[in-house]
């Protein structure tokens, strides 16, 4: 073996660190469980402390409506004179009692109800996960799914609002996965359709499912039911079910945004009246019976849990109004597989849980040519899931072997404990763009609403300045002005760099983001998480020291040469100050992310002329910066700092960057430490990975029958040592086997 493989040997085998036994993996997974509950447990205080911290007289607010004096569900007359109540009759009738009870104990049993309904319901769902799936991974599974539905939207308008949206998708859960017996889950499912008319749905998949007592079952409960309210109530069954149409028009302006269904999507694209009901009625029944037989689909190859979301997202698509606490089925939708390669299997699940988690604004740009998207984002990921997204059969080869990530040769470091974070192995494969640009998005907007929320105050923020100005003028580097005054005198160089700082701050590092993403998929991702670092860092300097540039300090007499005059009599006198951060001067990102593409281009160009031209745009970029009186000379040495400090962390945790090895190392293969044969890890440099594939092609895998089913062994277990196919795993005529 030569040199270079001994010194990537030497980082597999560190002292110290001999191979796992099963004694330690198991402690590793006790210890990743607790701290998954932990985790949990805080989010569910944290929510909990939301709701119970505000006043008295704002607490639940829409809980007090109902159960304050004149209050919806005190009032006696109809429940629907307020035009508060969207529900049901019946709902209306089973929520006097409850809602009465969450009063009496000042919301504290309506919050942690809901909480501990929310534990059941993720419970459930981990459990209900398809088969072959272990009991391991089912108790890893549970807190995630717990913590990812405390965090989501729906969860959060249920605990602000005083909202019982969680009780109709537990009431489904219970009856498909949980109770046993087809009438009892029949009865659940027509309860919770007597709750939301649309949940009928999952009578029908009863019924194509092979369950028809079932699908009788929850049919006649639901008859029941709104026949009792009937009774009770009369005039506000007449009301809901005649007058509105099954609750259309109730509550809110169904053209809202919060009407994420059909129906408002509709309304907001200016159709009305009969053209915009023939056009929904036909689209909802396109969807329902697309989506049905999609969930027949899956709930026939097992992957029940799979077909129940699917048939929640078509009931969220169909349903008259869909308001922002009944969108629960989308995020349970995460549990279909998508994607052949290993580096797509994310995509989903993560634009679902960021679907479902963040505001709308916060995945798509302020501009109007997308707005029709933002305005129907959770729309259109249910619509996808039920009609659209190609998730994985079970008897699909790639459904649990994705095609694996390839993996560049790892760099001998100088230091022994470089890399901290040996898992973070150099990817060569290229990313999957959608998710590259969705996270990018997001963490953009991260980074604006951060920015724009650590505000400084006027007077620190000038104090800052005159001590910069200070220090500056003791090392004698206050250019500012000199450079400012005489670049006003000369027009096409003031004009020259206006628009350079107003044109190149996004468009190069985006430019040769979208270039590396194409030609080094390993180096993207390098420089990617450099320029990440950095920019948190530049977050931290915001909050922690407010700097006023140049332009915005008084009696200075600089020139805004690009926002141009300032009103110093006004509080806040900057021209952008409604929209952005005025203060967030120290560090400089438009000198540390043109500095960032000044290395990117000098470290990996293959010409000089290319790294020489590529060093021109910090240049160009700090003079910009100076002469316009939007930074100090300082503000440039902060954002260098922090580019410097990217480069050093990603380096620290993850190692230097892979370099292309020699073709006598990329023939022998990259020596392994856990016992892999070599070849394992695709090589760079045009190696193949031991199977004939290049590192970026994707490796074959044996196929699989359509009709081929998961082995188990004699006494019904997995073959992977997991639990026995239970409820919605699949029977000899391949039908789940529901309760």
């Amino acid at each position: 073996m030569n040199d270079g493989a001994r010194g990537v040997q030497g980082v597999h085998s560190r002292p110290g660190r001999a191979l796992a036994g099963p004694a330690a993996v198991q402690a590793r997974l006790r210890l990743i469980r607790v701290g998954l509950w932990l985790v949990a447990l805080a989010i569910a205080a944290r929510q909990a402390a939301a709701v119970l911290s505000r006043p008295s007289g704002e607490r639940l607010t829409d809980l007090e409506t109902w159960t304050g004096p004149g209050g919806v569900l005190h009032m006696t007359g109809s429940l629907y004179d307020a035009d508060r109540f969207t529900g049901t009759p019946f709902a209306g009738l089973v929520l006097k009692p409850l809602s009465r009870a969450a009063e009496d104990a000042l919301g504290l049993g309506w919050t942690f109800g809901t909480l501990l309904l929310v534990a059941v319901l993720g419970w459930i769902a981990a459990r209900a996960l398809p088969k072959p799936v272990t009991r391991r991974t089912a108790l890893l599974a549970a807190p995630v799914a717990i913590s990812l539905l405390m965090l989501s939207l729906p969860v959060r308008n249920a605990l602000y609002l005083g909202q019982a949206s969680v009780i109709p998708v537990l009431l489904v859960l219970l009856g498909c996965f949980a109770v046993p017996g087809q009438r009892r889950a029949g009865v659940l499912i027509g309860v919770a359709a007597a709750l939301q008319p649309t949940m009928l749905l999952f009578a029908a998949l009863l019924w194509l499912t092979g369950r028809h007592r079932a699908a009788l079952s929850g049919g006649v409960a639901f008859v029941v039911c709104t026949a009792l309210t009937w009774v009770a109530l009369p005039h506000d069954s007449w009301i809901y079910w005649v007058h509105h149409l099954a609750g259309t028009g109730l509550g809110a302006n169904p053209s809202g945004l919060g009407n994420q269904s059909l129906h408002g999507a509709l309304l907001r694209l200016g159709l009305d009246g009969a053209p915009e009901i023939a056009v929904f009625l036909a689209l909802g029944a396109a969807v329902a019976v697309l989506g049905l037989r999609r969930a027949l689909r899956y709930a026939e190859d097992g992957q029940l849990l799979l077909a129940v979301a699917i048939t929640g997202c078509v009931a969220v698509a169909v349903s008259p109004t869909t308001w922002q606490h009944q969108l629960l089925w989308v995020l349970l939708a995460v549990i279909g597989r998508v994607g052949k390669r290993a580096r797509d299997r994310y995509v989903w699940p993560v634009a679902v849980v960021l679907v479902l988690t963040l505001p709308a604004k916060a995945l798509l740009p302020n501009m109007a040519v997308v707005f029709p998207l933002r305005d129907n984002v959770v729309l259109l990921a249910a619509l996808a899931a039920a009609c659209a997204v190609p998730f994985l059969p079970r008897s699909s080869p790639y459904f649990r072997a994705p095609i694996p990530t390839a993996y560049a040769r790892p760099v001998p470091a100088r230091w022994h404990r470089v890399p901290l974070l040996p898992f973070w192995r150099r990817v060569l494969n290229r990313p999957n763009l959608l998710l590259e640009l969705l996270l990018i998005r997001v963490g953009y907007s991260a980074y604006a609403q951060v920015r724009l929320g650590v505000r400084g105050e006027r007077a620190a923020a000038e104090d800052h300045g005159a001590s910069v100005d200070s220090i500056e003028k003791f090392l004698h580097i206050d250019i500012e002005h000199w450079a400012n005054q005489n670049v006003v005198k000369v027009g096409w160089l003031r004009d020259f760099f206006d628009f350079y700082y107003e044109s190149f701050h996004f468009f190069v590092p985006l430019t040769i983001l979208a270039v590396l993403y194409i030609r080094r998929p390993a180096d993207f991702r390098w420089g990617r998480s450099a320029l990440g670092f950095a920019t948190v860092l530049a977050l931290l300097g915001f909050w922690l020291f407010p700097l006023a540039p140049p332009r915005l300090m008084p009696g200075l007499h600089f020139v805004d040469t690009v926002h141009g005059v300032q009103d110093f009599s006004k509080p806040d006198y900057g021209t952008l100050t409604s929209v952005t951060n005025q203060y967030a001067a120290m560090p400089s990102l438009h000198f540390g992310w043109a500095l960032w593409c000044g290395i990117m281009i000098a470290v990996l160009a293959p010409r000089w002329w290319m790294k020489a031209l590529g060093l021109l745009h910090p240049l160009f970029t700090v003079s910009a910066i100076i002469a316009t009186g939007n930074h100090w000379v300082l503000d440039a040495v902060g954002g260098a700092t922090v580019i410097g400090i990217g480069f050093g962390l990603t380096h620290v945790l993850s190692g230097p960057r892979a370099t292309l090895p020699l073709p006598a190392e990329a023939a022998e293969g990259p020596p392994t430490g856990d016992g892999a044969p070599p070849g394992r890890d695709a090589a760079p440099g045009g190696a193949t990975a031991g199977d004939g594939t290049a590192p970026g092609e994707e490796r074959p895998l044996a196929p699989v029958a359509a009709d081929e089913k998961p082995r188990e062994d004699g006494d019904g277990a997995a073959p992977d040592g997991g639990d026995p196919p239970a409820a919605g795993g699949l029977t000899p005529d391949r039908r789940p086997s529901l309760p």
